[in-house]
Order: structure tokens, then C-alpha cells, then sequence
């Protein structure tokens, strides 16, 4: 790892002072070093970052802007990529000291199973206020996810996305057990079975739990769609671009996963993830086909590429069968939901009050950006089929997040809480904390959630 992140930095560790625009003067660099910030046109603009000279022309320093003295959380991530290498240290103390360390560990990142370089090896000292061990257990769910989402197809399809889960079970000691095939029919996950079929690789169902039996019981859904050509209902060329990412709901439950494991919370963990391909075969299945779903309630196929929330359904009838306290799904479900949000702000869906409080607040508090939208039960309707109990899409265009979210309620009964997840999982463009590619989202917010409810 390029960044290293330690409790003492080594000798000769070089400042980072934090200043705020229009600051600088107050700047404790000293004298010669705020003249060179100003010829360098350093004004403390949020995310300014000037190296500043020694005598002898090595790098004595740094200064970084903080805007308006908000902005020394996550956005000090970008530090990772703009140092040069050696050790480094706050000469300023960040005002949200574990959140600025969060920051740089996830800045650091860098996807290099396929040759790209590492990044600059830095070792940064981490301030006080901020807890290292609980910052190295959010870095690895979110890089966690992030490189499985990363992962081409042909290196993550259902088979690989098993491996993974069975590496992390492995890793904390988690029971897992996988339903494949033609064993889905028998064991009754027809939709699982049908969207999955036409690929070269068995559909299947992960389930992996974790944790004392009598526990509160958290069940983690997400949906592992490894590549979504659209079936039949096939996507154009430009919509299969990123089509890698349409397993990122498995890949954040898993990272998810992997933060409340380490962290050893009392709870009793189930995480389910339906694997599958959605390929084009002669077996695919077609619009206007009728599936009966495992809880029996039939699905007309309006849509081929509206395959997630089918293999969901049955993943989410499974766990709304043991009545957990808290069943959470995530998903890159719809498009619909970026246009309305854009790719940095999660929506998510819930009638349970209480969580849609402690949910706002924890994305407040570390900087992870969800929005509650509404489940509006009279789009319901928009989900009727003239020959089964409903369709998978509605024919309108209108609302198709909320309508999606609506489409997976009806296969959750006896919860006492869930919240359902529509995430994007990817970054479009760098941000301080993560370059372009895959991104974890809403589960950082969800670890807070779960570590205020169930910590040690």
C-alpha cells in the first residue's frame, strides 16, 4: 500500500498546515513560507495544495486549503496524490480528525491487479482524536468493494464473485454455503434461476452468515448482476460500457460486511448475494414471459433489463423469512436514480422512522451523502399486469426508482426494519477521496448506524 498510515511519524516528518481561505497570514509556516504561497497563487481555496522550499531546495513543507474551514474531512484525501514521498505529519490539527485520516487512507487508493502503479509511498502520522484501528476497518471495506467492482467481467463474473465472498468468510471465520444451477429450481429461486441461465456461468445464491445465533439478526442483500447486456431486451453498445460495475450493490454488502465483522458487532450477519450473468442464449428469458417468484407471486417481463430487482426478490423473500430486525439491500438498480440524484448521493427507501433519522444523521457525520426518497404507494399501481400479479417495470417511464423500490416491497413482510438502496457505485470523475472507478457508497453511513445500535 503507497499510503501508510502511523502512530508516530519517523524523523525529519515534514508539516501539512491547514489554512482557510483568505488565512493565510495566520498561517504558522512562518514568514518565508507564506511569501512563497502567495507568489504561487495559494489563496486556502479548498483543495489548494503548495510544497513549500527548504534553503537547500528540498521540500520543507506544505500547505493545504481548507476553503471556508469546513472542508478537513475527506477532502484532505487528495494529500495522498499531490505529496511527495516520505513522512508527513498535521502541523495544523484537523477539525474532524478521524474523518481527515479516513480521507487520506481512501485518497491512497489505487486499482493495480492489471500493471497500473501504486501511487508515491508516503507515511503519514495519524492526529490525536482520530482511531487508527476503526480507520483501517472502513479503508478495508471500502477498497474491499472497490476492487471487486473495479474487476472486469471476465476476471469477476458469479464464480469470482463467490471466491470473494468465500475469501472474506474464510477471513473471519463466517459459515457460507452457495446454491447453483439447475439447484436454484429445486430449492425453489426461480427468478434467480431464470435470469441467469443463458450465461456460461451457473447463476447462484450466496449466503454467508456471521456472528452468535441469538443475536440481533442484520441481513445484507446485494445484487451481484456480474454484467447486464439487458437480455433480449438487449442495452446498446455505449450502455455496456460500465456494466462491470452492475454487481456493485454484492460488492458494497460484502465490504459492508467486512467492516461489521471487524469490528466484532453483536449481532447475528447474513449476507446474501444472487450471483448471476445477464446474457443473451437461446435459453435467455424473454419479454412477456411469466415468472412465479419463490415467495409465488407472479412476474410478467415487461423489460429484460430490468433484471436486478427479479433476482433481489427472490434473495429478499429468503431473508424477510427468518424475520430479521434489520434487512438492508443494495442495489445499481436505476438509472432513474441518477438522473434525479447524480452519481455522488445515494437514495435510499424506508418506513422505518428510526432509521431514516440515525441514516441522516450518520451520512452527515462521515461525510457519506444519502438522500431519503419516498416510497409513494399510489406509483404502486403503475406495477399492474393484465395476466400476472404484476410487472417488473412500469410503462409510463415515470418514477422508475421509486417504482423499483416498490416492486422489491412487496417481498418483504415480516421485517422489523428495511431499507432498500439504489446506489451507483462508481466515480465518475476523481474526487479527494477516490479516483475514477468503483466507489463504495452508503455503507460508511451504515457501519455508524449499526456501531451506535450494536458496538461491544
Amino acid at each position: 500500500m503507497p499510503l501508510q498510515l502511523v502512530e508516530q511519524p519517523g524523523k525529519g516528518s515534514r508539516p501539512v498546515y491547514l489554512v482557510a481561505k483568505g488565512a493565510l497570514e495566520d498561517c504558522a509556516a512562518g514568514e518565508a513560507a507564506v511569501v512563497w504561497a502567495r507568489q504561487n497563487g495559494f489563496s486556502g481555496d479548498a483543495g489548494q495544495t503548495v510544497l513549500v522550499p527548504a534553503a537547500d531546495g528540498s521540500v520543507a513543507g506544505a500547505l493545504f486549503g481548507i476553503g471556508n474551514g469546513d472542508r478537513d474531512g475527506l477532502a484532505l484525501g487528495s494529500l495522498a496524490r499531490s505529496l511527495p514521498q516520505g513522512d508527513w505529519h498535521f502541523a495544523t490539527p484537523p477539525q474532524k480528525p478521524g474523518l481527515a485520516v479516513l480521507g487520506l487512507a481512501l485518497g491512497g487508493y489505487a486499482f493495480t491487479r492489471y500493471g497500473k502503479k501504486p501511487g508515491t509511498d508516503l507515511r503519514f502520522g495519524v492526529p490525536q482524536g482520530a482511531d487508527l484501528a476503526h480507520v483501517s476497518r472502513i479503508a478495508d471495506g471500502v477498497f474491499l468493494a472497490r476492487d471487486l467492482v473495479n474487476t472486469p467481467t471476465n476476471d469477476m463474473g458469479p464464480e469470482a464473485l463467490e471466491e470473494a465472498a468465500g475469501a472474506l468468510a474464510m477471513r473471519h471465520k463466517a459459515a457460507i454455503s452457495v446454491i447453483k444451477g439447475d439447484e436454484l429450481l429445486k430449492q425453489n429461486f426461480p427468478m434467480i434461476h431464470a435470469v441467469g441461465r443463458a450465461s456460461a456461468e451457473a447463476p447462484r445464491l450466496i449466503d454467508l452468515t456471521w456472528g452468535e445465533k441469538n443475536a440481533p439478526r442484520i441481513t445484507l442483500v446485494g445484487k451481484g448482476v456480474c454484467f447486464d447486456t439487458g437480455g433480449l431486451d438487449i442495452k446498446p453498445a455505449s450502455g455496456m460500457l460500465l456494466m462491470k460495475k452492475d454487481m456493485g450493490g454484492a460488492a458494497n454488502v460484502l465490504g459492508l460486511a467486512s467492516m461489521i465483522m471487524s469490528a466484532g458487532l453483536k449481532v447475528r450477519l447474513r449476507v446474501l448475494v444472487p450471483a448471476v450473468e445477464n446474457a443473451i442464449s437461446a435459453n435467455a428469458f424473454r419479454p412477456g414471459d411469466v415468472l412465479t417468484s419463490r415467495k409465488g407471486t407472479t412476474v410478467e417481463i415487461g423489460n429484460t433489463d430490468a433484471e436486478g430487482r427479479l433476482v433481489l426478490a427472490d434473495a429478499l423473500t429468503l431473508a424477510d423469512e427468518e424475520a430479521p430486525g434489520l434487512l438492508i439491500d443494495m442495489a445499481t438498480l436505476t438509472g432513474a436514480a441518477r438522473i434525479a440524484l447524480g452519481p455522488d448521493i445515494a437514495p435510499f427507501y424506508t418506513n422505518d422512522e428510526a432509521l431514516a433519522a440515525d441514516l441522516s444523521d450518520a451520512s452527515t457525520e462521515v461525510d457519506d451523502p444519502l438522500w431519503r426518497m419516498p416510497l409513494w404507494a399510489p406509483y404502486d399501481a403503475k406495477l399492474s399486469s393484465k395476466v400476472a400479479d404484476m410487472n417488473n417495470v412500469t410503462t409510463d417511464g415515470f418514477a422508475g426508482s421509486i417504482t423499483a423500490a416498490l416492486f422489491l416491497k412487496r417481498f418483504v413482510e415480516k421485517a422489523s426494519g428495511w431499507a432498500h438502496f439504489d446506489i451507483f457505485a462508481w466515480n465518475p470523475t476523481e474526487r479527494p477521496h477516490g479516483p475514477i472507478g468503483g466507489e463504495a457508497q452508503g455503507i460508511r453511513a451504515l457501519e455508524q448506524v449499526l456501531s451506535k445500535r450494536y458496538g461491544a
